[in-house]
């Protein structure tokens, strides 16, 4: 099987849509030898910034020497982006002419990442294919896409024996096929709200108990700082399995500096004091980065614990050198270009703050997509209040995405200055021809439309 054969495959699974459980994992990794149980995780749960946390973990093992696998959901840039390896640092030292032809070639990989090769790729595939078809013979119930990708990720892993898998939870936490691990060293809860409730509950309590399902029988919790309801079942859960639980205290978030150049594009940091480790920079923008990288410093300090080797230095790298993409990034100036994955109430509210905080005087343009199966009225309420005019898109090539003039009928009830754009190209030809130099264009939704709204930019401004 070669890589467009293994894509096929991963294709030809996909129609069966999601399924939580952890029966057919279970049968598909017995199959192939339990290769997640010859690692060691990090599992990251969470409805909003488990992203940005393990991108702030990713990034300060490696400063300490460990290679890391990265297994996320969804990616914007590249389909190989969800199974990734970082190298550590004398390793990256080591490999300086790839770095460089990295960067001066513009491969998708951000430097000090890799995303699993084609062939790598294929093979994993083909190992997962033959035990996919054994079970197909057994009679057996057969895997959703999400879990034959997740047993991909686990056969790579292992063959590329890394020291730390970052293993993000695909929804919830009890049933994902994440939680067939057994072997974690951390759990990570990130913030939690209100999301998939047609899988994971109707209250708060609900989802904060299915998210809280990934925690096993002493292994420590980390948790971001939780909404009083969700918070007490965390502590209940985690002193039912014994698992020693620290919360981050966003009161001990203190001396905070702006230095962030995000209206010219420009590098920029903003730093703070968190606890006991210090002054804290981070490139990343947003109020809200600030408590995402409490939440890695809080891991951080349990794994020392743990017996991690992790020096000051390699946090106070790894913080600053930190990327994640898609999440309040700027990728255009004149008139500045934000892309943000602000899919659900919580992330649309956490929006709003940046935007309130970094452009209170400057004119806002939409261009908004979302699925049918989100909050969007919610987030429409939200945020459809700040802009000047508002593009409604229809994200591609999903068949739960809201079609464009659904949604703009429902902005309209908020905001009536929008419109239904054919397409997202349309949408950024309109948006530009309307803003002036010193405006702000905000694309935000799905995460699933970002990367071809970063292509439509770059061709408008390139022609």
């Amino acid at each position: 099987m070669d890589y467009k054969e293994a894509r096929k495959f991963i294709d030809q699974v996909s129609v069966r849509g999601t399924d939580l459980g952890l029966e057919t994992i279970t049968n598909l990794l017995g199959l192939l030898g339990n290769p997640q149980d010859e690692l060691k995780f990090i599992h990251v749960a969470g409805t909003n910034g488990k992203g940005s946390v393990l991108a702030y973990l990713y990034t300060v093992l490696q400063e300490a020497g460990y290679t890391v696998g990265r297994y996320i959901s969804p990616t914007l840039f590249s389909y190989r982006e969800r199974i990734q390896i970082g190298e550590g640092r004398a390793a990256r030292n080591a490999d300086r002419e790839v770095q460089k032809r990295k960067k001066k070639t513009g491969l998708e990989e951000p430097l000090g990442t890799e995303y699993i090769s084609r062939e790598d790729f294929a093979e994993c595939a083909s190992m997962a294919a033959a035990a996919y078809e054994e079970m197909e013979r057994r009679g057996m119930k057969l895997p959703t896409v999400f879990e034959v990708e997740t047993a991909i990720s686990f056969l790579y892993f292992k063959k590329r024996a890394c020291d730390l898998v970052l293993l993000e939870v695909g929804m919830g936490g009890r049933l994902d096929a994440t939680n067939i691990i057994r072997t974690p060293v951390l759990t990570v809860l990130a913030s939690i709200s209100m999301d998939h409730m047609e899988f994971l509950g109707d209250t708060l309590a609900e989802i904060a108990w299915n998210k809280a399902g990934i925690l096993k029988p002493g292994v420590p919790l980390v948790s971001a700082h939780q909404l009083p309801e969700a918070e007490q079942v965390i502590r209940e859960e985690a002193a039912a399995k014994g698992c020693p639980c620290t919360f981050v205290q966003p009161e001990k978030i203190t001396d905070v500096r702006e230095n962030i150049f995000i209206k010219s594009c420009e590098p920029g940091f903003q730093s703070f004091v968190y606890d006991s480790f210090g002054r804290i920079s981070i490139a990343l923008a947003g109020p809200h980065q600030r408590e995402n990288a409490a939440l890695a410093l809080e891991c951080i300090g349990v794994l020392r614990q743990s017996g991690y080797l992790i020096s000051d230095e390699a946090i106070h790298e790894g913080l600053r050198k930190t990327e994640w993409k898609g999440r309040f990034s700027a990728i255009h100036r004149n008139p500045l270009v934000i892309i943000d994955g602000a899919h659900n109430p919580d992330a649309a509210r956490v929006l709003r703050r940046s935007i309130e905080e970094y452009f209170p005087k400057q004119k806002k343009y939409y261009i908004f997509g979302v699925f049918s199966d989100k909050e969007y009225d919610k987030i429409i309420e939200i945020t459809a209040g700040l802009a000047e005019h508002i593009f409604a898109v229809e994200t591609p090539d999903n068949l739960r995405a809201l079609p464009a003039r659904e949604l703009a009928k429902a902005v309209s009830r908020v905001n009536p200055s929008v419109e239904a754009a054919e397409s997202i190209a349309e949408a950024v030809r309109r948006s530009f021809r309307m803003a002036g130099s010193d405006d702000v264009i905000l694309a935000f939704g799905s995460l699933s439309f970002l990367a071809e709204v970063e292509r439509a930019v770059r061709t408008h401004t390139e022609n």
